[in-house]
């Protein structure tokens, strides 16, 4: 009886990841890179506001998801009247934070996105070596922003829907909620499809993310 259980149980979380893993909003298609935007001689730069600007992460397994924020260390658009025609933006990797736990649990889960606890360096960003990432606008195409994200040195197009609002000089970009397949970027570590890893116990290859900028004139 207890083996059957245990054998109900193991399925149950297994039908439940592959049904998360289904019902993510704005899945991305990473592409190859493309070419950078070129601004027009007309435009006019905004710096973006790190302190007001941040990208809010989710990251899962069968049981449990995790959240945090991660911050900007730099970036700048250039806008011409209000269309936004180029841009890029450099992301601090060791802001990473955990937001859905507290003290040492938060600060091992930290610790092991970062690398920096030991023997894990390289599971997820490796921040030692790679301490920024960057994502470089390629396009806007109505509603939908393109651009090369680079993380690890590995770099994809990846497009997914943003909204752009203008107050005096300051410019507000907000991106719906969408998912990357961080294997796609080679970071592979707990993923469903390594051989040796138990279903129940995968950490999803996708990670939700959802960007909110501010820059100014």
């Amino acid at each position: 009886m207890k083996r059957n259980f245990l054998k109900i149980t193991g399925m149950a979380a297994v039908i439940a990841f592959t049904v998360a893993c289904k019902d993510n909003k704005n899945e991305v298609e990473a592409t190859e890179a493309a070419d950078a935007a070129e601004a027009t001689v007309e435009a006019v730069t905004y710096t973006v506001d790190t302190e007001a600007s941040n990208i809010a992460w989710i990251g899962s397994k069968p049981t449990e998801d995790h959240t945090g924020n991660i911050y900007l260390s730099s970036g700048m658009v250039k806008v011409n009247g209000e269309a936004l025609e180029s841009g890029e933006f450099t992301i601090d990797m060791n802001s990473i934070e955990v937001t859905d736990l507290e003290g040492d649990k938060a600060a091992s889960l930290k610790a092991h996105l970062t690398g920096e606890r030991e023997g894990t360096s390289s599971d997820f960003f490796n921040t030692a070596v790679y301490p920024t990432a960057k994502f470089v606008v390629t396009g806007l195409s109505g509603s939908t922003l393109e651009g090369n994200l680079t993380l690890k040195d590995v770099t994809k197009n990846v497009s997914f829907p943003v909204t752009v609002a203008y107050d005096g000089d300051k410019m507000m970009l907000n991106s719906e909620e969408f998912t990357i397949d961080r294997t796609d970027w080679g970071i592979k570590y707990g993923s469903s499809s390594l051989a040796d890893v138990v279903a129940d116990k995968a950490i999803s290859d996708d990670i939700k993310l959802k960007i909110s900028l501010v820059a100014v004139k």
